[in-house]
Parts: structure tokens; C-alpha cells; sequence
């Protein structure tokens, strides 16, 4: 799958969590905890205050900072860079993660602000010790598209560290992206490249 099939299906990840659907009888603690989320999203898209040109940065670090909240970015950090992660220091780990965040948050709140659908159907909650899975179907004109988070329970806190979208994980997808340019360049190499993107997003 390639990367702009990825942002169109980024910006999915964040307007799913304000177009919601499962009744609280049915609903579990993992899906609470995203429907927490998706509360607080609703509430900056809608504030007409934050709607202003003078008011677009603050809009969109309150987008990302309402996200990040919720995905657990080291986790999803680990899990994407594989076995490289533990050949990394302590202050190594942060700059990745730092990098990656940026790279998709950026990405989420990009195409959020534009973006108009149908609604989410929650299918079902299926949790196993401290992980949970939360199935959900995207409705956008006559396409019905699969989406899944997997959430892991820490302090109490159901955190989503993957999402699957029509049966691919992100977090896979991103592996192999990562493993593709470790293969033919080096560490150093991925860094170098994650730090253009996001020196690129945060140019004014």
C-alpha cells in the first residue's frame, strides 16, 4: 500500500472518532475510553471560536494534542521499527518517537478538518487480559470499509497502538516501510528522512 493511500486512510482514523454509533448497553471499557476521544474532537471541530484563520494553529495542536492522548505513540514507535528499536538509546527512542508523531498526527489533522462522511458502525469490543480490540466499519457513500483499534491497558487506560484498515495494520505497513529503507541505507538513513518530513511540516 503506498504512503498516500496511508494519509487518505490517517485522516479516516481521526474523523472516526467523532462520527459515533454503539449504544452505551453494548459498550465496553476500551470503547469508552475511545468515545472519550471522540467527544473531545467533536467539540473542536464544532468550536466556531477555534473555526477562525486567526485561530488555525491553536485548532490544529488541540486536534493533535487530543489524538496523541489517546494513541500511544511510543508503543506504536516500538512496534513499527521492529527489532531496531532495542539497539537504541534512551534519547535515540524519543527522537524517533518525536519524529513519528509528528509525521502522522500532522497527517490526521491535515485531512480531518476537510473531511465529510456518512457515520461508524461499532461492531463489537473483544478484549483479552490487558489488550482489546474495538471493530468498527467506516460509512462513506456505498463504501463500507473495515477499521479496527487495538488498545492496550496501561495505569487503567486503554491506549490504541494499532489500527487495522480492511484487514492491513498500520503499524505493519509502517515496519515494512521502515525495514525497506534499514535494508538499503541504515538508521541514521531512516532518521535523516523522518527528520525532513517533519522539519517540512513544521515550516511555516
Amino acid at each position: 500500500m503506498n504512503g498516500l493511500r496511508w494519509m487518505m486512510i490517517g485522516a479516516m482514523l481521526v474523523v472516526q472518532l467523532f462520527l459515533s454509533g454503539l449504544s452505551p448497553a453494548t459498550a465496553g471499557p476500551a470503547t469508552e475510553s475511545i468515545r472519550g476521544t471522540i467527544d473531545e474532537v467533536f467539540k473542536v471541530l464544532v468550536d466556531q471560536e477555534l473555526k477562525k484563520p486567526a485561530r488555525h494553529e491553536a485548532r490544529r495542536q488541540r486536534l493533535e494534542d487530543v489524538v496523541g492522548a489517546r494513541f500511544d505513540y511510543p508503543e506504536m514507535s516500538r512496534r513499527s521499527l521492529g527489532t531496531q528499536w532495542n539497539q537504541l538509546s534512551d534519547k535515540d527512542k524519543q527522537e524517533f518517537v518525536d519524529l513519528f508523531r509528528t509525521l502522522l498526527t500532522n497527517t490526521y489533522a491535515d485531512r480531518v478538518e476537510n473531511y465529510s462522511g456518512d457515520g461508524v458502525q461499532y461492531l463489537n469490543e473483544r478484549t483479552e487480559k490487558e489488550y482489546a480490540e474495538v471493530r468498527t466499519k467506516v460509512l462513506s457513500g456505498k463504501t463500507e470499509i473495515p477499521m479496527d483499534y487495538r488498545l492496550l491497558n496501561k495505569n487503567n487506560d486503554w491506549r490504541v497502538y494499532d489500527v487495522v484498515v480492511d484487514g492491513v495494520s498500520l503499524v505493519n505497513n509502517y515496519r515494512g516501510q521502515f525495514a525497506k529503507i534499514l535494508n538499503t541505507s541504515s538508521y541514521p538513513g531512516l532518521v535523516d528522512q523522518l527528520r525532513k518530513k517533519s522539519d517540512k511540516i513544521k515550516a511555516p
